[in-house]
């Protein structure tokens, strides 16, 4: 039985519930491996970009997020424009990239070049030195989505996350196996919503550049 179905409990809810995830904007120092160990806030651009995409829009009942400055700084600053509650859940926080954490991915191609083409090849079993295990991370983004459900049935909620968390949710609800998350590219303030009801969580849509 693999990871995603040993793990999976389907939420039930009598009305639709509603979690637009919006991926954090560029961080400070741009591009890096950038998971649970580096907690670099966002740039002036992650900033504008965050804003552009959601504009003036805000049909959430409440913000839940990742307890990282690239996206808690944003979450806040959110909840306090538009008077909504925040919730800050450990458990969505980025995967950790153990020794790769802060290095540009060229660097990591330079001073380790088999282990980088060894993680592309199989991302689930050859992880970088010191980095969380895959399986442990899909467990609690899963039990993470899990709890929004549960505890924000007939809501509609903004969860501001990672790219990491977001292709874990994606593989939880489509039931897809975790060594193809890093198949799917998730832009800085890449929108993505998901639903559930009685039939489970379902993908309403992904990877769009605005509301």
């Amino acid at each position: 039985m693999s990871v995603v179905q040993a793990a999976r409990i389907r939420p039930v809810a009598a009305v639709a519930t509603t979690i637009d995830i919006i991926r954090h904007g560029e961080p400070v120092g741009g591009r890096r491996y950038r998971g649970n160990g580096v907690d670099d806030p966002l740039s002036a651009e992650g900033w504008q970009q965050m804003w552009a995409a959601l504009g003036d829009h805000a049909p959430w009942s409440r913000i839940v997020t990742s307890p990282m400055r690239r996206c808690r700084g944003f979450a806040e600053a959110l909840a306090e424009k538009w008077r909504l509650g925040l919730t800050v859940d450990e458990r969505l926080k980025e995967i950790g990239f153990g020794a790769w954490e802060g290095l540009r991915h060229e660097e990591v191609q330079q001073r380790y070049p088999q282990a980088y083409e060894a993680f592309y090849r199989d991302p689930v079993n050859q992880r970088p030195p010191g980095a969380e295990p895959a399986e442990a991370f899909f467990r609690r983004v899963s039990a993470g989505l899990e709890g929004l459900v549960r505890d924000y049935a007939c809501e509609h909620v903004l969860l501001v996350a990672h790219a990491g968390v977001i292709r874990a949710a994606l593989a939880y609800v489509l039931e897809t196996p975790l060594s193809e998350m890093y198949r799917m590219k998730v832009p800085y303030a890449g929108l993505t919503r998901l639903s559930a009801d009685r039939r489970g969580l379902q993908v309403e849509w992904f990877n769009r550049a605005s509301l």
